[in-house]
């Protein structure tokens, strides 16, 4: 260690160990749960980009969108509100999480915030276990994804009390950067456009490349041929250089998910993704077992208990857990060690970045090997921030600043208030 890093670390143990002597009894208490309530303005891009993915309710001839083209693309001013949780002790010291989901905020503000009071923010594990104990619904859904915002942020406090970045709790890095593939979803599915802008990731570094499937079994054999031109094109636009994933989003069922792989595995995809419905665990294994393309699953996956039954009964080689919705970092971390035993892989679901990169740091790339960047949603989630996680050559570089390193910019926020249920 160099004495400029030693010197640092020594002053960071020290700063922490003087904190912790000064809090009564030696132990820091929850003392305020606040959600902040951000409104502003960002630019946007109207008319363009905003290619529908399949969804379940597409087999509904009244459901189901046209066909889709991009417009002109317009930029505009657009408002934004985003809801971030920011738990404060009683000596002045916070951590702070977000975006989350507006759903998940009404459970933390009604039932988590008065069980945690005076709670001590840095037993991590009692915490999890006594929020998942207290509600008869906790084992998924709504609840837990409160509990996940709740862990997410304690694990913020966490760092910023040992003034070091999350992933070095977990147990220190595996790499200095994550790679992250491309995950296309908005574009167009205009195959002139699918093939510019495939292109331009290449270009810019992108050795993984993500693109929804627009069509189901409510679009008939046209949709099941767009589907298959789809991969087509895009193996033949790329080559072999660049893996290739595709997402059903639930909207499909077993017979057709095994009949568009059959079309398909030519061209060798990475994996398809959320083929059929979460609960319908055995068209994932008559996947799995009916094609030599790999099976993924997991955003809605909820706790490590669900994962062990899908890897036991040999229905995914890829678990995509969110760390904002199967009980925070604490169970992410929990669930890799689950997959790590059956040789899977855990690629989260890119709903968010903060938590998923420093679990994806933490581990062994043998199981975590990447993230996922959902390009046209991160130009503006994390608008309010100051350093928001953003790609260079398809890597994001590891985060030194304490905790998950999110700062707000008041420069950016335009209103700030304390989220009420509305009476």
């Amino acid at each position: 260690m160099h004495r400029r890093q030693f010197l640092a670390s020594a002053l960071s143990a020290a700063s922490a160990a003087k904190l912790w002597a000064e809090r009564p009894n030696g132990k820091l208490k929850i003392a305020a749960i606040e959600l902040l309530q951000l409104s502003g303005h960002r630019e946007t891009e109207m008319g363009a980009n905003a290619q529908y993915q399949v969804n379940p309710l597409y087999v509904y001839d009244d459901l189901r969108p046209p066909v889709y083209q991009d417009k002109a693309a317009q930029q505009k001013s657009a408002p934004l509100a985003q809801l971030y949780l920011r738990i404060r002790t009683d000596h002045g010291l916070d951590g702070l999480y977000g975006p989350i989901d507006r759903e998940a905020a009404i459970v933390v503000q009604e039932q988590l915030r008065p069980f945690l009071i005076g709670k001590d923010p840095l037993a991590g594990e009692t915490l999890w276990d006594q929020m998942y104990r207290s509600n008869r619904h906790s084992r998924a859904g709504l609840f837990l994804m409160a509990i996940s915002a709740v862990d997410n942020t304690l694990w913020d406090l966490r760092g910023r009390y040992f003034e070091t970045p999350v992933y070095r709790l977990l147990g220190g890095p595996t790499r200095d950067s994550v790679e992250v593939y491309g995950s296309c979803l908005g574009y167009s599915l205009e195959l002139p456009k699918v093939v510019e802008r495939a292109l331009t990731l290449k270009a810019e570094g992108y050795r993984a490349q993500k693109w929804f499937l627009a069509y189901g079994p409510g679009s008939g054999p046209e949709g099941m041929r767009k589907n298959v031109e789809l991969v087509r094109t895009l193996r033949e636009t790329l080559g072999d250089s660049t893996d290739l994933m595709f997402d059903a989003f639930s909207g499909w069922d077993e017979a057709y998910a095994l009949a568009w792989a059959k079309q398909v595995e030519q061209y060798r995809p990475r994996w398809i993704e959320e083929a059929a419905h979460p609960e319908k665990m055995e068209s994932f294994v008559a996947l799995h077992h009916g094609t030599s393309i790999p099976v993924a699953s997991g955003e809605h996956f909820y706790g490590r208990w669900e994962v062990d039954r899908y890897l036991r009964a040999d229905a995914v080689t890829v678990v995509q857990a969110d760390p904002e919705w199967c009980g925070g970092l604490t169970e992410l971390v929990k669930i890799c060690a689950v997959a790590s035993t059956h040789d899977a892989q855990v690629i989260p679901h890119g709903h968010s970045i903060h938590a998923a990169l420093h679990a994806i740091a933490s581990q062994s790339p043998m199981t975590c090997p990447l993230a996922e960047y959902l390009i046209l949603k991160m130009r503006s989630y994390y608008h309010f921030e100051k350093h928001p996680p953003l790609p260079v050559k398809a890597r994001i570089a590891l985060p030194e600043r304490p905790g998950f390193g999110i700062e707000l910019d008041p420069a950016k926020v335009e209103k700030q208030s304390i989220f009420q249920l509305s009476t």
